[in-house]
């Protein structure tokens, strides 16, 4: 067994107890279906039709969970498939199912390259699990080979710039407890550690927590034998060399190099996408982790929101509490990776965000404000690309 397998299986990632199934839901980026909706099918997608979905090295369970309870929830079909090579974590990612009473989900042990031998699939998540490959690249080609024409996949690869400290630290563990098994390791990765100087690197980064957590964090941050982490620029350009296309990402903010520069300076125009969020990621110094959705090559991407049926949701806020922060303020505060940003936004747009329920159209709002279309379009837009780019606006119609 080599040391990847071997970690995972003494210390299953993310470390969950199935009991807590019963008194809270896991939530996150990517994979949620309104986000998956948003960013794969332009907010559009039909679920009356059984989504077949890949969870591609599916740990613990987390991205399992979330979409197989919230698509019970709203009383959608589906069929996932739980890949992974740990036997360990398929366990608690089995367990956590059955708490639940969830159906329609398939478990097989193996590795996420041979993903294509499974079909091809409506959505893919991969999380946390790219940068864990000896080849990385090999990865993206078969989750590619393995999606449907029409379909999606949402990603979560480590960065470099927020997860500062990590990696000398990683070298430094594996030479000092090299042959030892991992419980061993373990112990003496954290003797080491709590002498580690005030000063170094790790102890200043204020991004990173799992080794405050639990054995299984301390042990994927600290000890991972096999860990590289990409630029965006990079994971853009592995996508494109497995034939898939970057289609968004609900951290998008982070990417946006023009908030990042002085009013009036514009050569960042001259450059495209990918070298725009490369100076970006480099200028915020905070992202630890790239999360973000690709589509096959060629396929059409529909961006959310243009059609006037598309419904909108908020996530993690309520449109009442967003509605009266505007109406008291004129503004909105923004957190995205511990850093708070203020936005002015027109105070005229908070009766339309109190309407924002997961069911109401925007055609919805717009007619219970009586305004005409062109009019809500000038005044919601500039607050949609906020609140996209953070992540709290979605639309879907998963709910209608």
């Amino acid at each position: 067994m080599n040391e990847v397998a071997a970690q995972y299986e003494a210390y299953p990632y993310p470390e969950r107890d199935p009991a807590d199934e019963r008194k809270r839901l896991i939530t996150g980026s990517p994979s949620h279906p309104l986000e998956i909706d948003h960013f794969v099918f332009g907010g559009m997608r039909d679920w009356a039709q059984p989504l077949r979905a890949l969870v591609a090295g599916g740990g613990t369970g987390d991205a399992l969970i979330q979409m197989a309870a919230v698509l019970t929830s709203a009383g959608r079909p589906y069929e996932i498939t739980y890949l992974d090579l740990s036997q360990a974590s398929r366990k608690v990612a089995e367990a956590r199912a059955e708490v639940r009473g969830l159906k329609g989900i398939k478990f097989v042990t193996g590795s996420l390259l041979d993903a294509p031998e499974l079909g091809q699939f409506d959505y893919i998540d991969c999380c946390g699990v790219l940068h864990h490959l000896p080849d990385p690249q090999e990865g993206f080609d078969a989750l590619g080979r393995a999606l449907a024409p029409t379909g999606g996949m949402g990603l979560m690869v480590y960065a470099p710039y927020g997860r500062s400290g990590v990696y000398p630290l990683q070298e430094a563990f594996g030479a000092l407890t090299a042959g030892l098994d991992p419980k061993a390791r373990l112990a003496m990765a954290r003797a080491i550690y709590s002498r580690l100087p005030g000063g170094h690197p790790f102890r200043r980064n204020p991004h990173l927590s799992d080794h405050e957590q639990s054995d299984a964090g301390f042990y994927d941050l600290l000890l991972h034998s096999q860990d590289r982490p990409f630029l965006i620029g990079e994971v853009i350009s592995s996508l494109d060399a497995a034939g898939l296309t970057y289609a968004g990402s609900p951290q998008a903010g982070l990417y946006d190099l023009a908030a990042m520069l002085p009013e009036g300076v514009g050569t960042h125009e001259m450059l495209d996408l990918r070298q725009q969020m490369t100076l970006a990621e480099k200028l915020n110094g905070t992202i630890r982790t790239h999360v973000l959705y690709a589509k096959p090559e060629g396929a059409k991407v529909v961006v959310a929101g243009k059609d006037p049926l598309s419904v909108p949701h908020l996530k993690g806020v309520s449109g009442a509490d967003i509605a009266s922060q505007v109406e008291k303020h004129g503004r909105l505060t923004i957190t995205q990776n511990g850093e708070k940003q203020v936005v002015a936004v027109v105070r005229e747009v908070a009766p339309f965000l109190r309407q924002v329920d997961g069911r109401r159209s925007l055609k919805d709002i717009a007619s219970a404000a009586k305004i005409d279309v062109f009019g809500f379009s000038s005044l919601w837009r500039p607050v949609e690309r906020v609140l996209t780019g953070a992540g709290i606006l979605v639309y879907s119609r998963l709910l209608t």
